[in-house]
């Protein structure tokens, strides 16, 4: 069911109360609504509006309170995330849910995929050191206990339930995207390795999800998947992600930051432990690619004016599916 529009008078009025003014569309997200605003304080502290979908149960990756929630949990803890200053439940679905956190300032930036712009050999070499840091925040938010933190309520997400999240987007598209992706669900259910103990996994764990000054992790945002379960989830799509084989863009960072392994090198040696079968965790990553991928294509292509960008992903996801094959073999 579709979501309706949120009408910007209606939610200037919500934050009223909390001193919140000056409501303007923000870019970024894709599971809610997201917007700047300012504080009447006398600072006039910028802040961040994130609103779930009108019209639609707020549940899944609608639930922003939940969000909200994990957000309070990690505030204390080593792992940098906004500030939440205030939340209100509305009465959904025509009153959606809201939450408003500190604005963190900082780029999100995904080198191997982003255009480069012609960037210098200094900010090249800064982006590699970023790309370390972000190994090291990664490793700091899987060593978090979630019981300890409160958090023992929540389910925890299995692999046979991720490989059917994926599977199910693929169900959705033309076969001729993605041929064979049900070849490589059927090898990654015959070959899942034993769990360790359960983490708080983000579930979109990349730079593009960071916001970073530098080399320095600022804040860990977009946290519309969180989830208990294996931590090897974020890292195998962390890993696929910093690898230039998986995407082969031509981009001036290719072969310029810390390879894959050096990442999870980096990750271990932060996290105290080695960690086992990661290829098998870059294989579901490379699947999870190429489901949200075929979908994006699928929407793109039914668009007026199709994105050609967005098209020209369709002719990777048959590679993206080989890389499975090859990491599972």
């Amino acid at each position: 069911m579709a979501g309706r529009e949120l009408d910007l008078a209606d939610l200037g009025q919500r934050l009223t109360g909390a001193g919140i003014e000056e409501i303007r569309p923000l870019t970024g997200g894709a599971s809610g609504l997201t917007y700047a605003a300012t504080m009447t304080t006398a600072d006039r502290r910028p802040v961040v509006i994130k609103v779930a979908p009108p019209g639609v149960a707020p549940v899944l990756n609608r639930d922003v309170l939940r969000q909200a929630r994990l957000l309070r949990v990690l505030g204390p803890t080593p792992v940098p995330v906004p500030e939440v200053l205030w939340e209100d439940a509305g009465h959904p679905p025509e009153v959606p849910p809201l939450f408003v956190m500190s604005y963190v300032g900082g780029v999100s930036f995904e080198p191997l995929f982003d255009p480069d712009d012609g960037a210098s050999d200094a900010h090249v070499a800064v982006v590699a050191r970023r790309m370390a840091s972000a190994a090291r925040v990664l490793a700091a938010l899987h060593a978090l206990e979630p019981d300890a933190l409160g958090l023992a309520g929540e389910p925890r997400v299995g692999m046979d339930e991720e490989i059917d999240r994926w599977a199910r987007l693929l169900q959705t598209v033309d076969p001729a995207l993605a041929p064979g992706w049900d070849d490589v669900a059927s090898a990654l259910r015959a070959s899942v390795p034993p769990s360790p103990v359960d983490a708080i996994v983000h579930g979109d764990f990349r730079l593009g999800n960071l916001l970073a000054v530098g080399a320095d992790i600022e804040a860990v945002v977009d946290w519309e998947i969180w989830s208990i379960g294996d931590p090897r989830v974020d890292l195998g799509w962390f890993l696929v992600n910093a690898d230039p084989a998986t995407y082969r863009r031509s981009t001036r960072y290719a072969g310029a930051l810390p390879s894959a392994r050096e990442l999870d090198d980096l990750y271990a040696d932060a996290l105290g432990r080695h960690v086992p079968d990661v290829g098998w965790f870059e294989a579901l990553a490379c699947f999870k690619s190429t489901a949200t991928w075929a979908l994006i294509v699928k929407h793109n292509r039914r668009r007026t004016v199709p994105d050609p960008a967005h098209e020209e992903m369709a002719g990777t996801l048959p590679h993206l599916l080989e890389r499975a094959r090859t990491l599972l073999g």
